[in-house]
């Protein structure tokens, strides 16, 4: 019998890092995240928006989810077959978890803070919060766009 042989794309890139808890952390995340994402030539339009993404992300376990003594985790999936990545966030405060905001409700203009989450839902094709054991969570979003370009480290 002859059978069609599943065409098997290019590889799945995974890339991860424990960061400190700090605003110097949160910074480390976005700028390796970008640099893995341009060394591995993921299209130039989803690296501006994961670095968003990121950077909300991780300023959120730095601010949120922030026990002392504990980091962060930032964890990047390149998927270039599907031109698809996924970020994920992991701090160690499992007992505060975000909620999307209903879309009715704006956030206050003067306030400096809240909109955070709002701004990921736009950039992200979807994202959620999963426990991340034993006591932690891990904010996920999952960003399509352009075949990324190569996928191997240039």
């Amino acid at each position: 019998m002859n059978h069609a042989t599943p065409h098997i794309g290019a590889p799945v890139h995974t890339f991860t890092q424990l960061l400190s808890a700090t605003r110097r952390g949160a910074r480390l995340a976005r700028l390796l995240a970008v640099t893995e994402l341009r060394s591995r030539g993921v299209s130039r339009e989803l690296t501006e928006r994961a670095e968003l993404v990121v950077a909300e992300l991780a300023a959120n376990a730095v601010l949120h989810g922030r026990v002392p003594g504990r980091c962060f985790r930032l964890t990047v999936v390149i998927d270039p077959s599907a031109a698809r990545l996924r970020v994920e966030v992991s701090d160690a405060r499992g007992d505060l978890r975000p909620l999307p905001r209903p879309t009715e409700t704006a956030p206050d203009p003067l306030s400096t803070g809240g909109r955070g989450l709002a701004l990921v839902a736009a950039l992200a094709d979807r994202w959620d919060c999963v426990p991340y054991p034993p006591s932690g969570k891990t904010v996920r979003a999952v960003l399509t766009g352009p075949a990324c370009q190569a996928s191997q480290p240039r």
